[in-house]
């Protein structure tokens, strides 16, 4: 293994031994240093990404076999925030889907609403 002198744990100043890019000598200083970023969030950004979250997982409850449609007042019974999302996708024939994170949605004029599931992408090999 290498030893890099220079280098040392962000968490305990331990030295760091092996890869030059290492930045924790364990996963459980890795784990303490995330959890630390974590806590440092504005209360703000914690209570959008709690929001996220909920929406993401009442979409995914409605929606097992990945397209359903639904009525409006089914996702605001719910608890749905209509309100937040993670990002937007435009079709080719116009229309915009709302996600929170790999579930999404369109909400047509007569309160329709379908739901539908983001394919997950196979990331590159290099």
């Amino acid at each position: 293994m290498l030893k890099n002198p220079r280098n040392k744990c962000l968490v305990c100043q331990s030295p760091l031994v092996g890869r030059r890019d290492k930045r924790f000598c364990t996963d459980s200083c890795r784990s303490i240093h995330h959890q630390q970023l974590k806590k440092e969030l504005p209360p703000v950004i914690k209570r959008v990404n709690q929001i996220l979250l909920s929406n993401r997982e009442i979409l995914a409850e409605l929606n097992p076999e990945g397209k359903k449609t639904l009525s409006r007042d089914t996702l605001l019974r719910k608890g749905f925030d209509f309100r937040h999302f993670t990002h937007q996708v435009r079709t080719r024939t116009g229309n915009t889907y709302q996600f929170c994170y790999d579930q999404g949605y369109i909400i047509f004029e007569d309160d329709k609403v379908v739901l539908v599931r983001q394919e997950q992408e196979t990331p590159k090999r290099k």
